[in-house]
């Protein structure tokens, strides 16, 4: 009995040491420290057994984790009385089984911890290869055969087609992803369940539900043709089985309702088979109809449109907080709406001058803040972001806070006015920050500080050398998104040749990737793309003479709690998740 306990304290130590040395190469940061001298219980350690060497202990601070080297293998009696020595002294066969119980209590302790923490980082991915993260290729959505681009240029005469994605978009919890495009048809993805549940989790989204939103449509009244072509899409969160989606073109806005049916009712007497009521007279008797299961239905139905309120192009739409109200926003105005009533709206920003000669700014993009219901953000070409509070009045033409950069007078050039316009502002998830997009830059706002942006990234500066050809084939005019992932530490933004930017906040470290043919290959890891501006060329570089400018990624989404990405590039959707 004694020997089988003395070899299991040897064990648990020795399992416990292993599994501390392993985590040491999962976390760099556990260092060995020398043991404070802090005495155990007398109850379990008499102060006869706490003399011993000096002997290390591995520190995890990042996991407040202490896990304790092996002991060394007691020693048996070699007189009577069932006891072990330790320095010479004999233990009393009770105190060992209690210290083995205690070692054993240690070290599931230490493991049960270091499993949670692993676990947490796991889920969290929170840890990489040198602190950036692998991306690799999940799937492509379209066809990669056909080269579609953005419209006829000096590069390419060909036409616009109709299946080019104009936006993308996460529902709250990236189950669905839904794209509008310049045909005004709708595509909702599903995540496949498998994939999700699977270790580790992989993003692979299925075809769920495509409906026509909106058609094309002719203003008379102003001899107008009404573009079909989707411009944002926004996700109501979810209270019941179904799933509520905002869908917008250039004049109306419309709420759909997205459910799924298993069940038909059958066995009416009341109605003959072609569906027309039968003869009151002929139906001597009532039948109870019941209920069949069909094969699974997904239905969209359009259950509020909302029309007649903008007289310019609608470019932005967002729901409040509330979940009760959104606004929309064209390039003079901005209304609030209520998800119930469609007949009315309130006007809540009007920039249009008296005289339309005098009109020097247009609204780009408007959005609600994430938590306050009462505030929202709207920017304009002249580079600015107004930030307003709708307690304040009724109408908010005075904004609470102006965020503008200052312009650096070094830089200055014909394009200067139209490379600071923003065309994309997002709140962060927290509510505290936001980003801007103009068109060579992202920059990162604190809502507490109007002066200048705490952070700026250049998206392609290699470009300004090149603004009087993007001006002559009006791709400086290009309108570029940008988003933020799940936890507001990075930031993603679209470029030309089909190359996509991503900012870390944290480390400070950018990456450009491409979403091409050449890596619709399964599990493949994108390799970072760099753009050669002048002198000898390197292997795995690409000269900035040879980007082609119509192949452009500018709607870009990153799913709400991980590491996926849904990347448009023209008609085709690219996912890409983390490499783990």
């Amino acid at each position: 009995m004694t020997s089988a306990l003395a070899n299991y304290a040897t064990e648990a130590g020795q399992n416990n040491k292993d599994f501390i040395i392993s985590n040491q190469a999962i976390y760099p940061s556990i260092q060995t420290q020398p043991r404070r001298s802090v005495a155990p219980s007398s109850t379990l350690f008499p102060p006869q057994a706490w003399s011993s060497p000096a002997s290390t202990i591995h520190h995890a601070p990042d996991l407040g984790v202490w896990g304790i080297p092996p002991a060394p293998a007691p020693t048996p009696c070699l007189y009577g009385g069932g006891g072990y020595f330790s320095r010479g002294k004999t233990l009393p066969s009770e105190t060992c089984k209690q210290m083995v119980k205690s070692a054993a209590m240690i070290r599931q302790s230490s493991l049960t911890k270091l499993g949670v923490m692993l676990n947490t980082a796991v889920n969290s991915k929170r840890y990489s290869n040198g602190g950036d993260t692998q991306w690799c290729f999940s799937q492509v959505k379209g066809t990669l055969d056909d080269d579609v681009t953005e419209g006829k240029s000096q590069f390419s005469p060909q036409p616009v087609k109709s299946d080019i994605i104009s936006c993308v978009e996460f529902n709250h919890d990236g189950d669905l992803l839904a794209t509008g495009d310049k045909g005004g048809r709708v595509v909702i993805f599903q995540r496949d369940p498998i994939s999700k549940n699977c270790i580790p989790r992989r993003g692979e989204y299925n075809v769920y539900s495509t409906f026509q939103s909106h058609e094309p449509e002719f203003d008379y009244l102003k001899s107008l043709e009404i573009e079909e072509k989707i411009n944002k899409i926004r996700w109501l969160k979810r209270k019941n089985q179904a799933h509520f989606l905002l869908s917008t073109n250039d004049k109306t806005i419309k709420l759909w309702k997205v459910s799924e049916r298993d069940k038909r009712v059958e066995g009416y007497n009341t109605k003959e088979e072609n569906g027309q009521m039968r003869d009151p007279l002929a139906v001597t008797s009532l039948r109870v109809p019941i209920i069949k299961p069909m094969e699974l239905m997904v239905e969209a139905s359009p259950r509020r449109i909302f029309a007649n309120a903008h007289t310019y192009h609608i470019n932005s739409i967002s729901v409040n907080s509330d979940q009760e109200t959104y606004l929309s926003a064209d390039d003079l105005r901005i209304n609030l709406w209520h998800l119930e009533i469609t007949d009315q709206s309130f006007n809540i920003v009007d920039i249009k001058p008296t005289n339309m000669e005098e009109l020097t700014e247009v609204i780009t993009a408007a959005e609600f803040h994430p938590v306050e219901c009462n505030l929202f953000v709207y920017s304009s070409s002249k580079g600015t972001i107004r930030l307003c509070d709708m307690r304040s009045a009724a109408l908010c033409d005075r904004h609470s806070k102006l965020f503008e950069e200052p312009e650096d007078p070094t830089n200055r050039s014909f394009f200067s006015e139209i490379i600071s316009s923003i065309s994309d502002v997002k709140l962060s998830n927290s509510g505290r920050y936001m980003i801007s997009r103009d068109y060579l830059s992202v920059k990162v706002w604190d809502l507490h500080m109007e002066t200048k942006p705490i952070e700026s990234y250049p998206v392609h500066e290699y470009l300004r050398s090149k603004l009087c050809s993007l001006y002559e084939n009006d791709c400086i005019f290009d309108k570029f998104e940008c988003c933020w992932n799940g936890n507001d530490s990075a930031i993603m933004t679209g470029s030309y040749n089909n190359f996509f930017r991503m900012f870390d906040r944290t480390t400070r470290r950018d990456v450009t990737l491409e979403a091409s043919r050449e890596i619709a290959k399964p599990k493949t890891v994108l390799k970072p793309r760099k753009v050669c501006t002048g002198g000898k060329r390197k292997k795995d570089e690409i000269s900035v003479d040879c980007l082609d400018f119509n192949k452009k990624i500018l709607h870009t989404a990153w799913h709400p709690t991980e590491n996926i990405i849904a990347v448009a590039a023209t008609n085709n959707l690219f996912i890409f998740q983390d490499k783990f």
